[in-house]
This record gives structure tokens, sequence and C-alpha cells, in this order.
């Protein structure tokens, strides 16, 4: 698509579309990870006023340009700074951690936000099996 061209449809049906955001917690050129940071909360916000469904962060290691190492923290802070949006692990990285950690960690979320926090698991190439 060039330029300004917009994409314009027209919505069919009754169904609403549940949208979900996917953040890297990405850091910009001459940004910190402290940057990063302040603006998922601010496009954390932004989707829950929006009615988008959920926001999730994806772990990521070793990577100057993504803030996402640490999910459970971040989904902490989103929680603190929302009400009602979901949020969720768009994979922890089970070879990385200690499965009970996890658990214990994602409870504890659920506690403090109970009905809002969802664990997606995974497992990255280059790790264990």
């Amino acid at each position: 698509m060039a330029g300004n061209d917009e994409i314009r449809a027209t919505a069919q049906g009754a169904a609403p579309v549940p949208l979900s955001v996917l953040d890297l917690v990405t850091v910009g050129a001459g940004r910190t990870a402290t940057d990063a940071l302040r603006t998922s909360v601010k496009i954390a916000k932004l989707a829950e006023n929006r009615g988008f469904n959920r926001y999730w962060v994806a772990e990521h290691h070793s990577m100057p340009g993504v803030a996402s190492s640490s999910p459970a923290v971040i989904l902490a802070h989103l929680a603190a700074h929302t009400e009602r949006i979901r949020l969720g692990s768009g994979g922890v990285m089970l070879p990385n951690h200690a499965p009970l950690v996890i658990a214990e960690q994602f409870g504890t979320l659920e506690a403090m936000a109970p009905g809002r926090i969802d664990l997606g698991l995974g497992r990255a190439p280059g790790t264990d099996g």
C-alpha cells in the first residue's frame, strides 16, 4: 500500500471482534527501559479505554531493544495502572524458570487482579527442551 491510502470496510454481523495487544516493551533509539515501561502503561490504559479485550507482554531476553524479560513484574505494574483489561504473558519460557515459581507468581497476580490474569507458556528456540 502506498502513501496515505486508507483501508475502509463495512462491518457485517452483530458479534464484536475481541481485540488484544501483544507488547514486546520495545526500547526505541535513544530511549531507556524505563521509557519503554512507561509507554507500555500508557498503551495498556489506552487499550482498556478503547475496549480491547487483553493486553499481553512477551518474554524476551538478551535483547537491548526489548524490555520484557520479566513478564510477571511488568504485569503487576500494569495491573496497578488498569482496572478491567485482562493481562497476561505471551509466553513465559518454562525452560528459563522453575515451574513452581511461575505458578506462584501468577497465582499472586491473580489474587491482586482477580479474573484478569492470563498465563501463556512457551519454549523458545535455543533453550533446553
